[in-house]
């Protein structure tokens, strides 16, 4: 058994939002994993320092450090981190979730160098980043993010009403505005169209987004949750029939793969990993980045067609149950042997 520090934004208590850090430390716990986590400072030079103390005490007793590494301005946690991490001769494995971070290594190629080339693994939790990666010669094991699929009820969606559901943050990355876009065209050929926007205000767009609501004429078709904890939005979804996602840039979100073990039929922005995770056709649906003409094309070819539908679920629960703990409880543990 290994002792583990796992540095990043160690936040789902005070923010009710289970993060994937949160889960891959309940599972490398569950498998006997000593993990201590840096930091759950809401402040994020606070954090930092919290971080790099963390590193600097436990650097005696720590068999390696996990660094979740993004690719916006907390890209600059793992540069730091993870060169303190050399300094003191500690291992380090960079778990590269930022959707963004093939623009990284075009356009910061030095300080990527310093993360990536001295890790002693850099880990992804898509294929996406594996390929994206390889072309830059850093090692990269595919280790997916986990869901324990047992735990999400699968509901098979025969007749489809416009009842939409969006849950990510309402950040400018995630084009939470497209979703209400996508709602008020939608809502010329289907009067009854909902959208539910589930999700913590992240960049300020919340406001934004309501505003935009308003002026589009449909604000009283959408409901704003704020952030709910999985098993309050998992409950939620049963009220919903198809699941959205507009973002501009992503990675391998969690979001999707569980409203792909949910049931509901997916439509999403074919960018970043989307692709190595939803197949076009097969066990959902892509449309290209903000065009809501296409994604609103796309609702109306599900809600006019049931039984292409109910293949996609049905199909896409498949793929979700590719992500059990289970067998990705094997890849760390076989990763974590070899450090």
């Amino acid at each position: 058994m290994k002792k583990i520090l796992y540095i990043g934004n160690n936040l789902s208590k005070k923010s009710n939002y289970h993060s994937a850090m949160a889960t891959l430390t309940e599972l490398l716990q569950s498998e006997g994993h000593e993990v201590i986590c840096a930091s759950d400072e809401t402040n994020k030079f606070v954090r930092l320092l919290a971080m790099c103390y963390t590193i600097i005490k436990q650097r005696n007793s720590a068999d390696v450090v996990l660094i979740d590494t993004f690719s916006t301005s907390n890209f600059y946690y793992a540069l730091m981190t993870s060169q303190l991490a050399r300094i003191l001769s500690l291992k380090y494995i960079p778990i590269l979730h930022g959707g963004n971070l093939p623009h990284r290594l075009r356009h910061s190629e030095y300080m990527s160098t310093m993360i990536f080339k001295y890790a002693c693994k850099n880990v992804s939790p898509s294929l996406y980043l594996v390929s994206e990666f390889k072309k830059y010669n850093f090692e990269t094991s595919y280790i997916p993010n986990t869901i324990p699929v047992s735990e999400y009820p699968f509901k098979l969606r025969i007749k489809l009403e416009p009842k939409l559901l969006w849950v990510r943050a309402f950040d400018k990355t995630y084009n939470p505005a497209m979703a209400i876009k996508v709602l008020a065209l939608l809502k010329v050929t289907y009067k009854n169209a909902s959208l539910c926007m589930v999700g913590p205000d992240k960049d300020g767009s919340l406001n934004k987004i309501k505003d935009l609501a308003k002026q589009l004429g449909v604000f009283d078709s959408v409901t704003f949750t704020g952030v709910l904890p999985k098993e309050l939005w998992h409950q939620l979804s049963e009220d919903f029939d198809i699941f959205i996602n507009t973002t501009n840039i992503d990675n391998m979100p969690v979001s999707v793969m569980e409203a792909m073990a949910l049931g509901l039929p997916i439509v999403s922005t074919n960018v970043g990993g989307l692709p190595y995770l939803i197949e076009n056709n097969v066990n959902g649906l892509l449309t290209p980045v903000n065009d809501e003409k296409k994604m609103v094309e796309a609702l109306v070819t599900l809600l006019q067609d049931p039984e292409m539908s109910a293949v996609l679920c049905k199909n896409a629960r498949e793929k979700a149950e590719r992500f059990d703990e289970r067998a990705v409880k094997i890849k760390w543990n076989k990763l974590l042997e070899d450090v």
